[in-house]
């Protein structure tokens, strides 16, 4: 007991020096705009050498007007050139000389190639400051998790590497493996675990490893569809898990790398045999073994509440009972956006001290010559693409999001994430685009022999949701479930984070639905007649985001 006494004091006492780093974070959001164009132009400057910053002309950027006609909107695909060079090992490409590239993060991109984000040493400098803001904020305003255990799920960052030496994965897996020393008195799972390709696998040794722990009082990962997944896979496996509980051993069916193996092997022969008797009673008295039984201290869930997650917390809650939620805030591979400050609130703050920020009126983004604003112009109420520049040397990089502003904190804008944009479908952080789509639908008939005219692929809520590929068809049901097998074998080939939700069942594979026939030309006409549109302006939506999509097509009209 004094030990632990001792431990949370410490633990207060560092929290409480931290918080700094907060009231640092409060004041940058009063000179937002400001401070926004002070990062722009540090940023311009130190890639001014680059070849990137040579070819538009950085040097003689003076003001936001100059940066706006030197480098325009652009997405991804821009900078896959130059970003190809740095895989090689070229980083002058897109860097000059006091960038360090310490890895690339990798996700789904708009085309069949995965993206490679350049994570450097000011990128993840900054991503560390982001996430010390929240987590000082988070333990101030929860005191209680000071006397407790942190449950982190985190990803490898060393999953391969490039032409030019350098690895590939996610940057959390490097934030976990460089975290202060401190954070060992608070977190529970030891990082080798980011090291367990399976993902059943990893999740059962993360519960073997953090059951016997009684007092955790925070879990954090991303997506709450995760939480429902470990929850279930406890309780499916719970006379496994508490069979090696007892013993000190570790279900010989689980999936480990032998390195991995070897550096938890001294954690697996730990038995706790009293913690086992604990847990098979409560599977008497309740039938189950949830985590809301078995960690009796969770206080804070940290996950992302915004966007169709949303959804899913409900369910979350079931399982890990009467929780307090903190969402993340808005972040990609591409960089961190917002900082929530509160909980129970996907809302934050924007980050005005790590990117710069421009945003373009929702219904504004297609259009040729979109206002673009700066982050101290926007309106309450009003809704935003994002576009970042970053330290990853990502220029005016429309990452497809959008945002609904809720209020301002001194100058900076408090954000929520809706999300993606119309070209987009993302309900576990697959990000599918329409041209994802487009090309394995294409590619799945033509292997097949099939034609139809038109296809719609919609997200359906579920649990866990999944796809459906909406066609006018006269195929048999032999013939649609090949066609759905092919969509996804095809989408999970040219998707990573697609593959890895429907590996990871948080998605179910794509189902074939058979719309009865005159659907889409009613749908068509319906389209047009609000629209005002003509024939030649109108596009069938071949990816649509909106999950009561199929619930609001119209009926064919009648052939009688």
């Amino acid at each position: 007991m004094l030990k632990t006494t001792s431990t949370a004091l410490g633990l207060r006492a560092y929290v409480g020096l931290r918080q700094r780093e907060v009231r640092r974070f409060l004041a940058s959001a009063k000179r937002a705009a400001e401070l926004q164009r002070e990062v722009l132009f540090s940023k311009l400057r130190r890639e001014m050498d680059s070849d990137f910053g040579r070819d538009h002309r950085f040097d003689q950027i003076r003001t936001i007007a100059d940066f706006r006609r030197h480098v325009p909107l652009t997405d991804y695909e821009y900078f896959r050139p130059y970003v190809e060079r740095v895989k090689q090992g070229d980083v002058r490409a897109m860097f000059g000389p006091d960038t360090k590239v310490l890895m690339f993060a990798m996700t789904s991109g708009t085309t069949s190639e995965s993206k490679y984000i350049p994570i450097t040493n000011h990128f993840f400098q900054e991503y560390r400051r982001g996430w010390n803001v929240w987590g000082m904020r988070t333990y101030h305003q929860h005191p209680e998790l000071l006397r407790t255990k942190t449950l982190q799920f985190s990803s490898d960052w060393q999953q391969t590497r490039t032409e030019g030496g350098f690895y590939c994965g996610n940057i959390s897996g490097l934030a976990a493996e460089t975290r202060p020393a401190v954070s060992d008195l608070i977190f529970c799972l030891p990082t080798a675990l980011n090291k367990i390709p399976d993902a059943e696998s990893k999740q059962y040794t993360a519960l073997r490893l953090a059951m016997p722990v009684e007092n955790v009082g925070i879990l954090i990962t991303a997506n709450p569809l995760t939480l429902i997944g470990l929850a279930r896979l406890g309780d499916e496996r719970r006379d496994t898990l508490i069979r090696d509980i007892h013993d000190g051993t570790l279900d010989r069916n689980v999936q480990l790398p032998e390195e991995v193996r070897k550096r938890l092997q001294r954690q697996f022969d730990r038995a706790h045999p009293k913690r086992a008797r604990a847990l098979e009673k409560i599977v008497e008295q309740t039938g189950h073994l949830w985590p809301r039984d078995y960690w009796k201290q969770l206080a804070v869930l940290a996950v992302w509440t915004g966007g169709s997650v949303a959804a899913y917390l409900p369910q979350v809650q079931d399982y890990f009972g009467d929780v307090t939620f903190r969402d993340h805030g808005l972040s990609a591979s591409e960089g961190r956006m917002t900082i929530p400050l509160e909980a129970n609130s996907p809302a934050g703050v924007l980050d005005v001290g790590s990117q710069y920020f421009e945003f373009i009126p929702e219904a504004e983004h297609e259009s040729a010559n979109p206002t673009i604003l700066e982050a101290h112009e926007l309106e309450r109420d009003q809704n935003y693409y994002l576009v970042m520049s970053t330290s990853s040397a990502l220029w005016r990089h429309d990452i497809h999001d959008v945002v609904r502003c809720v209020g301002f904190e001194g100058q900076a804008p408090i954000l929520e994430f809706l999300n993606k944009g119309a070209h987009y479908s993302s309900m576990t952080g697959e990000k599918l685009s329409e041209h994802q789509v487009v090309t394995a639908v294409r590619d799945s008939l033509k292997e097949l022999g099939q034609r139809i005219e038109h296809f719609t692929l919609a997200p359906v809520f579920g649990d866990p949701p999944h796809y459906e590929l909406l066609i006018e068809s006269t195929m048999d049901t032999a013939s649609e479930q090949r066609l759905a097998a092919a969509v996804d074998r095809r989408l999970a080939e040219v998707n990573c984070e697609y593959e890895n939700r429907v590996a990871t069942r948080r998605l179910d594979p794509v189902v074939v639905r058979r719309l009865p026939a005159g659907t889409w030309r009613a749908f068509h006409r319906r389209a047009l007649t609000r629209r005002g549109a003509s024939v030649e302006q109108f596009k069938h939506p071949c990816l649509t985001n909106d999950q009561d999509f199929i619930t609001q097509l119209p009926a064919p009209a009648s052939t009688a």
